[in-house]
């Protein structure tokens, strides 16, 4: 009789034993990223410049059996929040979910609105993401660092001159340190939303006629809910995605098919 074949076996979504940063985990997206980490097994430190706000979702983590603790701190100051990370143990997994759009026509942007937007959405990414890359490395250990990127890191916008900006550039940085951190083992991806509901896009979608021109875009029909990305951020912080790194995970309702 032959000998029965041995099936391969699934790579575990599981990431119990972990630690897990999240920026801008208070509200929105940075929830979802946080939730879905900690019920797939991770520690969750929640980051963010407003603890009310990362005190409630650590309760409501811990209320399920999960883990989650905090760290207050506004990431644009890059030395403090570097300093903090440093005094942590690393972080096996990073999301830069921190982010911010301030929508003008591209004759109308202000030196203020780039520098804000730019502070935030790439300055930050890059020196939180060295400052967690520096400790994986140190300690000659394997992570996963996903950036919050966006559809608008693959396409253009009207009036996300400097958002649009901001996201492509996350894309080639997360290529670029995919080249520079894989011989650590460290991997680097991207998750790229859609519009999802949430309090960042609330007030876009009560302006005339934003709703019907996001959902024109959508394929699916439909705008996007913070449970469309939960599974992605598990998938790319976990061993099933144990041999991807530089690439774009696009969570956009078929927005950049064409």
């Amino acid at each position: 009789m032959a000998n029965p074949l041995t099936l391969p076996r699934l790579p575990s979504f599981a990431l119990t034993g972990r630690r897990a940063l999240v920026t801008g985990a208070g509200r929105g997206l940075g929830v979802a990223c946080a939730a879905a980490l900690a019920q797939a097994g991770a520690h969750v430190t929640l980051l963010s410049r407003t603890q009310d706000e990362i005190a409630q979702v650590a309760a409501a983590i811990q209320a399920e059996g999960g883990r989650a603790d905090c760290m207050v701190a506004d990431v644009t100051d890059i030395a403090a929040v570097a300093a903090l990370i440093d005094a942590q143990p690393p972080f096996d997994i990073l999301v830069n979910n921190a982010g911010s759009n301030r929508p003008a026509h591209f004759l109308d942007v202000t030196s203020e609105d780039y520098d804000a937007v730019a502070a935030l959405n790439l300055r930050a990414t890059f020196f939180v993401s060295q400052a967690v890359a520096r400790g994986l490395a140190h300690a000659t250990r394997p992570g996963s660092i996903i950036h919050m990127s966006s559809q608008m890191g693959h396409v253009g916008g009207n009036h996300r001159t400097v958002y649009c900006a901001t996201k492509h550039a996350i894309e080639g940085l997360t290529k670029a340190m995919a080249i520079d951190l894989g011989p650590l083992g460290i991997r680097v991806n991207s998750i790229g939303p859609t519009f999802i509901e949430t309090p960042l896009t609330r007030p876009f979608f009560e302006a005339p006629g934003f709703r019907e021109s996001v959902l024109n875009k959508i394929k699916l029909g439909r705008v996007g809910q913070v449970e469309d990305l939960m599974g992605a951020v598990v998938f790319l912080a976990s061993d099933a995605s144990a041999l991807m790194t530089g690439s774009a995970v696009v969570i956009d309702g078929g927005w950049t098919a064409e």
